[in-house]
């Protein structure tokens, strides 16, 4: 509907129509009239390897002559969940479905069953799929559309879900002051990356992770974005975080549909087969996805990581010279490894509520500017940039006159 299946490709947030892509190899994409862009989303983040990587291609190419799907177990299964979790060692026991938004609903589901509690604690701005209950004060297209939920969702649903401000320890341990008893889990992303790109206070993980068990409740690492983007495995460890249970979603399937969720083993037992938390998938661990996702995995060595984190560091230094070349202000850029997030606004932007203060008639415009020389960027001021291993030196360097065109039409007065 809409000409689109997910509503912030319609360019309904910065206007004028939607780019119909056909193709793309390593950082680039072709659209269906033959311009070709530099991409700077990648799928939403799961290109972390660029578009079409010959080794991704080929592992799909050789499973489907094998047969499409069985909806029955096989080997791929198994073996991607060995890398995954040896790579991302909290999801001692793991389940493939077909989605992030399905991975995290799932992930929510075997919290209420092993708590035997029904609330759940979310934080504004943060984005966990469209679920009924995670859509409350979600980030990325509900926010960017000024809707502060979805029609559809019962008000006993919504009910059952707390919305704190990200960042705010306070805020948190009021919640569960008054809900404690009825917390069953709290669900975060490590690294936001729906509001823009907001990364944790110093602490901040840690703290939270401490008020949610002193009470019962569980954590819930939503990794689907920064699962295997910001290092091999899992990022929220090493900000301070003990989770229960993780989500995880787009690298983890190289470019194919897919979600995993995971974690403590007594919890994930009470999984069906072996518990009373029924969760079922006739694609669930669909073999392409699963010989995508070994196949990208085997990819991701350090010297990807070295180079992610060098060209996003290249990428954030460009926007800010030219940005302050060009006399924008107030303009902030926030960078996490290969994740950017482009305000036009005063920062550090901490929580929702600061992002959705930016200035996003400029964006629009500065989107716009760099579309028509040759950058796709996200089609929303409230989305992530990404940099794939694909993006080069030369490529940064390329795109510049079209960052610069894109500045100088943000800051220009319209008439």
């Amino acid at each position: 509907m809409g000409g689109v299946n997910s509503p912030v490709r319609s360019f309904r947030a910065v206007g004028g129509s939607p780019v119909f892509f056909e193709g793309g190899r390593g950082a680039y994409l072709n659209d269906v009239d033959g311009r070709k862009y530099l991409d700077l989303v990648g799928s939403w983040g799961a290109n972390i390897l660029g578009n079409a990587p010959p080794a991704i291609v080929a592992a799909v190419r050789a499973t489907a002559k094998k047969g499409l799907t069985f909806g029955a177990p096989s080997p791929l299964e198994h073996e991607l969940a060995e890398e995954i979790r040896t790579a991302a060692p909290s999801l001692k026991r793991m389940r493939f479905v077909s989605s992030g938004t399905e991975a995290v609903m799932s992930a929510v589901r075997v919290a209420r069953g092993f708590t035997t509690r029904p609330k759940v604690v979310k934080f504004a701005g943060g984005y966990h799929g469209h679920s009924d209950g995670l859509l409350a004060r979600a980030g990325s297209g509900v926010a960017t559309h000024s809707l502060p939920d979805s029609a559809g969702v019962p008000r006993s649903v919504v009910g059952e879900t707390i919305v704190v401000p990200y960042n705010d320890r306070d805020a948190l341990e009021r919640a569960f002051e008054r809900h404690g008893a009825s917390i069953a889990a709290v669900v975060i992303e490590p690294v936001a990356g729906n509001m823009g790109v907001v990364p944790p206070a110093l602490g901040y993980l840690a703290e939270v992770g401490r008020i949610a068990h002193r009470h019962g409740a569980l954590m819930i690492a939503d990794e689907v974005m920064t699962g295997f983007r910001l290092r091999r495995g899992t990022i929220h460890e090493s900000l301070g975080l003990r989770a229960d249970l993780v989500t995880l979603g787009k690298i983890v399937g190289g470019g194919m549909p897919i979600g995993v969720y995971g974690g403590r083993q007594e919890i994930m037992e009470t999984v069906a087969p072996l518990g009373p938390v029924y969760q079922a998938g006739t694609l669930s661990g669909h073999p392409l996805a699963m010989a995508a996702g070994a196949a990208m995995l085997e990819q991701l060595t350090p010297a990807v990581y070295r180079d992610l984190e060098t060209t996003g560091a290249a990428l954030e230094e460009q926007v800010r010279r030219l940005a302050d070349e060009e006399g924008v202000a107030p303009f902030t850029v926030q960078r996490v490894g290969s994740m950017l997030g482009i305000f036009f606004a005063s920062g550090p932007i901490t929580n929702a509520q600061e992002a959705e203060l930016c200035d996003r008639a400029r964006y629009a415009r500065f989107f716009h500017a760099a579309l028509d020389h040759g950058v796709y960027l996200p089609p929303s001021a409230l989305e992530t940039t990404f940099v794939s291993a694909a993006t080069r030196p030369r490529d940064l360097a390329r795109a510049e006159p079209a960052l610069r065109a894109a500045f100088h039409a943000a800051w220009e007065t319209p008439e």
